[in-house]
């Protein structure tokens, strides 16, 4: 019975053992918490430019929308701030993810699909000229 009773107190005190730990403050850095946030939006229209892509999408739950502009130039290298990830055939809706670190645009990923036919894609026509839209891209800021 001593035996029993033993064992039961020494399962007790190991278990409460974090209960009597010291507790010291911690900054979120060393929570391992990352200075990267991201916002993802679908998106409901991706126009090719020949400098580009135009994504018009929706700011919030509204039906206001937005638009950005992509310049092809990002997608070029691996270390290029913008990333092409093609959809699986599905019911998976495009979308636009946009990465910032410490609030500063870090890179985009854009969710699309393969097929042009899909009602997300169409073309900019030939004689409208958007080239000031693409000059001196820097990075993302979504409206909301």
């Amino acid at each position: 019975m001593r035996k029993v009773l033993l064992l039961i107190a020494l399962v007790l005190l190991f278990q409460g053992a974090p209960l009597f730990a010291q507790f010291s403050p911690q900054t979120p850095r060393e929570y391992n918490e990352s200075a990267f946030y991201y916002h993802n939006v679908p998106i409901e229209r991706i126009y090719l430019y020949r400098l580009g892509f135009v994504v018009v999408y929706r700011k919030g739950s509204s039906n206001q929308f937005a638009t950005t502009y992509i310049p092809h130039s990002w997608f070029t290298e691996a270390s290029s701030p913008g990333e092409i990830v093609y959809l699986p055939r599905g019911r998976e809706w495009p979308s636009m993810t946009v990465y910032y670190e410490d609030g500063v645009f870090s890179h985009v990923r854009l969710r699309l699909r393969r097929d042009r036919s899909h009602e997300t894609w169409n073309m900019i026509p030939l004689n409208v000229n958007m080239s000031e839209h693409f000059q001196d891209v820097e990075g993302i800021y979504l409206e909301f």
